[in-house]
Order: C-alpha cells, then structure tokens, then sequence
C-alpha cells in the first residue's frame, strides 16, 4: 500500500511538474506594435497611432479569430511586455511559466532600430531561463501592411548579421561577466537562427489590419498542440501505473 502511495504521488507531481503553460509573451522595442497585437488577440480591436505601455498588458481569453468557431475553445494567457528598456526586467517575472515567446519587430522602422533589437534578442537567446526550457521564439515583423516595410528574409539576415558582431564583442569578455549567459553559434561560423538552442521561427504580421494569421499558428502549435499533447498522454501513464501497483 505505501508502495502504491508513493508510486501514484511520484507520478502526480511529475504530470503537475510538466502541466504545459498556456502563457504567451510579447515583447520587443518600444514602438514595434505589440499592445496592438495584444488587443487584436484579444476582442479584434486596433488603436490608431502609437500606444507605448508602461505596464504589461495581461489577459487570459479566447483568441478573436476563434470565437465563431464550434466545440470547446482553449483560452491562452497572453502578456504584452514593456519595450523600455527600464521595463524589461519584468520579462523575467513571467519567463518560468511561458510556452513560447514572440518579438514584435517594426518592419518599417527596422534599419534605424537594427542595433536595439538584435541586442534585446541576443539578451533573450542567451538566457539561461530561456535555453533550458527550450522556449520557442516567433520573430514577428510587423506592419508589413505599409508599403515601405521590410521583407521578413531582409529583416531575419540583418539581424543574424548584428548578432553576430555582438557575439563576437561580448566574447571579449571574461566569463565571469557572461556566467549566466549561454554562447549562440556555432565558432569560426556566422550566425544563423538555425545555430540557436531553441526553435526560432521568423513570421509577418499586421496589428493594424488585423492579419495575424502566421501568429495564430505560432500560438495553436505551441500552446494549445502542447496541451492536448500532454494531457493525452501524461493521464494514459499515470493511469497505467497505478493500475499496474494495484495488481500486485
């Protein structure tokens, strides 16, 4: 009996250990359009002009694109992060219970902010917190609705490109400076996404427009996929492993 107790409570924390998150962060510089996303996410709505947040905006809901939709709707908790650069540190509140990670970048205004966002990227690619639970990055450029905004490959090479100047500075380094940091690349090579720890994956989006088709998948693949995933078949083992202790 104490066998078949412990056996069963070994497995329930193991299933609640590894109860999949239904959180999604959005985060990115200031400017790039991510309170826009979060509220077409949310009720299909648009703010006109910039709307810059001080505070993450933070709601579990229903994805809007979704509501007409028949049969039971999994709601996904979404976080839209300051992009201040005094702000960013709230990231780090929410980084334990994420199932994925989307960095919002201003197709238009991309060149003159090239620098800036490939040096918060490279801040998220090399943190520990990130690395190890292997969170998946989508790379959102958007605003591609205006005519002079940059093509996602353009965009996606530009920032391999400062990445990997950065990663060559910050080499320079001592390791005590970089002690909770992960390396990105492989060495003597250029950098490329497809060199990083986790899946980083480059999309276009429009807030304004309300296209936000390529995010949607983002979200359906990696937290409402991961859900079904998990509790279909974390139930069947635990299941199975406390009708086998009974037996005996």
């Amino acid at each position: 009996m104490r066998l078949l107790i412990r056996t069963f409570c070994d497995s329930a924390g193991r299933l609640l250990k590894h109860r999949p998150s239904n959180t999604i962060l959005l985060t990115g510089l200031s400017g790039s359009g991510k309170t826009i996303i979060f509220c077409q996410l949310r009720d299909g709505s648009s703010h006109q002009g910039t709307v810059t947040s001080m505070e993450p905006n933070e709601g579990t809901f229903i994805l809007h694109s979704e509501m007409t939709k028949k049969g039971k709707l999994k709601p996904v908790h979404v976080v839209d992060v300051p992009g201040h650069s005094r702000l960013r540190s709230k990231l780090e509140e929410f980084l334990p219970q994420v199932a994925g990670i989307v960095f919002v970048v201003d197709a238009v205004e991309f060149l003159s902010n090239s620098r800036a966002a490939s040096e918060y990227l490279y801040d998220i690619l090399t943190k520990a917190s990130v690395v190890k639970k292997k969170i998946p990055i989508l790379l959102l450029c958007n605003k591609v609705d205006k005519v002079t905004a940059h093509t996602k490959d353009f965009i996606r090479k530009q920032l391999e490109k400062e990445i990997d100047k950065l990663r060559s500075s910050r080499a320079a380094l001592s390791s005590a400076d970089i002690a909770n940091e992960y390396t990105l690349g492989v060495p003597g090579e250029a950098f490329a996404f497809s060199q990083c720890h986790n899946k980083v994956t480059v999309a276009e989006a429009s807030g304004l427009t309300g296209d936000l088709s390529q995010l949607e998948q983002f979200i359906r693949e990696h937290v409402q996929g991961k859900a079904e995933m998990c509790y279909g078949g974390k139930k069947k083992i635990l299941s199975g492993k406390f009708l086998l202790y009974v037996r005996h």
